[in-house]
């Protein structure tokens, strides 16, 4: 039987696979920092012989060009994609010999047009598929990443590839999907480790519910995706090259405070309590420990020159590796150390809180409180009072932030962090609150929640 090995990057909420037979080797949608494909394959001591993409990704920077070029693979996209590098085309219905196993591509389209999963294939047995974007745990891709003319049609195309994956394999064969583990390209999320098709059957909606049950609800649960994933597409139809991840250059603490002036960002990369007990001014926190790449990627002007600050070289090393994922190729300076270090004038600081802080201080001055969660977060309850701005929508609303004591709020502390220091670096004296959501009404706060359903 053949080894699966998952390289997960859950920071976007995807997994790649390597498989082997002990001789031979295929990966299947390998991320753009293709070292660890390499060190999978070392360590087993197999050859890599073919690359398969299930689509062209719309949430990352792909590897599979250079991983395929690196090790003399085949390079296997659909046929049917429009890409401007030489690869090894691929048609619904044909197989690949790979050593003792065989990999067979089916149209899935839904998640885009093209999509293919594959099944492999040993003698006797149908062990596994590889499901890229079609059918996850428990969910299915979304099928809205091409724009809303294309949404109602690949949405019906979602159903109907995942009823002829649940159709043609037993049910013991295993379900392995790049989606689904926090990535935005799901519609939803499953706190599932692991499937097969007959799991999926009895409990994934799109294998339980009729169509417009399954599509009506779908629709309805979808909310905003990332703004970089505009450059995904584009940059996997191009051919990207293997990543750079030599060390950035250094910067002294008055190159970063040119490049703050200068407009640049500069992002302290320290968990949000460190940088909220003192950082430079003008800096902004996006902590290692949370969606660093998926938050930076989304709020970032795309192109904006971007310096980092970090505790250590090896902080600064996996901001590189994060950023690359999704097509920031380049860091411009970085500065290790401690916040003295990296200026040559006074540390700021503000004060964070807890939901039970915040309904203290509602009784003895008026503050705002600034929900950033996104829409559909805020539909299913909110404070009463709150003003909403969506993160990923702050940087072009900050107009609408009322003046004065900006008390700032998320699901967890996260998100809240990252828009107090875009508020603070605009002037504005914030607080945030680093707790999550669900102890705001036990604090006392009052909260509007969402009107139950109709029956």
């Amino acid at each position: 039987m053949p080894e699966f090995v998952p390289i997960d990057t859950p920071t976007l909420g995807d997994r790649s696979y390597v498989v082997h037979d002990g001789q031979v080797a295929f990966v299947v949608d390998p991320q753009r920092d293709i070292d660890r494909v390499l060190t999978v394959l070392e360590d087993r001591g197999v050859r890599l012989t073919d690359v398969f993409e299930t689509h062209i990704h719309n949430d990352y920077v792909t590897g599979g060009l250079a991983l395929a070029r690196l090790t003399g693979a085949a390079y296997h996209v659909n046929a049917a994609d429009k890409v401007s590098f030489e690869r090894n085309p691929i048609e619904p219905g044909q197989a690949v010999e790979v050593g003792s196993m065989r990999v067979r591509a089916v149209a899935t389209p839904g998640h885009t047009f093209t999509h293919l999963a594959y099944v492999l294939e040993v003698p006797g047995e149908t062990p596994a598929v590889f499901t890229g974007g079609s059918l996850l745990f428990g969910s299915t891709g979304r099928p809205d990443l091409l724009g809303p003319s294309h949404t109602s049609e690949l949405v019906h195309a979602q159903y109907a590839s995942a009823h002829r994956l649940a159709a043609e394999l037993p049910d013991d064969t295993r379900v392995f999907p790049t989606h689904g583990f926090g990535s935005f390209c799901s519609a939803t999320q499953s706190e599932a480790a692991s499937s097969t098709i007959g799991r999926e059957k009895r409990a994934n909606p799109v294998l339980t519910q009729p169509e417009q049950e399954y599509v009506d609800a779908l629709l309805g649960g979808l909310d905003a995706y990332p703004a970089y994933y505009v450059h995904m597409g584009p940059a996997n139809a191009a051919g990207p090259r293997e990543p750079d991840l030599a060390p950035p250059r250094r910067a002294d603490a008055a190159e970063v405070r040119r490049r703050i002036e200068a407009g640049e960002w500069v992002v302290d990369l320290r968990n949000r309590t460190a940088f909220a007990a003192g950082y430079v001014a003008g800096t902004l926190n996006f902590g290692l420990d949370g969606n660093f790449a998926t938050y930076l990627g989304w709020l970032i002007p795309w192109g904006t020159p971007l310096t980092v600050l970090g505790a250590t070289a090896g902080d600064v090393a996996t901001a590189q590796r994060e950023l690359v994922r999704i097509g920031i190729d380049r860091i411009e300076a970085a500065a290790t150390g401690s916040p003295r270090e990296w200026t040559d004038g006074e540390l700021r600081s503000h004060p964070t809180a807890a939901f039970a802080d915040l309904a203290q201080v509602r009784h003895h001055r008026p503050v705002t409180v600034l929900d950033v969660r996104r829409d559909q977060e805020w539909a299913e309850g909110h404070i009463e009072g709150s003003v909403h701005v969506p993160l990923h929508e702050l940087l072009d609303r900050m107009g609408e932030v009322p003046e004065g004591e900006v008390w700032v709020h998320c699901a967890s502390g996260y998100r809240a962090s990252i828009a107090a220091s875009l508020l603070a670096a605009a002037g504005r004296r914030v607080v945030p609150i680093d707790d999550d959501y669900d102890r705001a009404a036990p604090a006392g706060l009052a909260v509007v929640t969402a009107e139950p359903a109709a029956r």
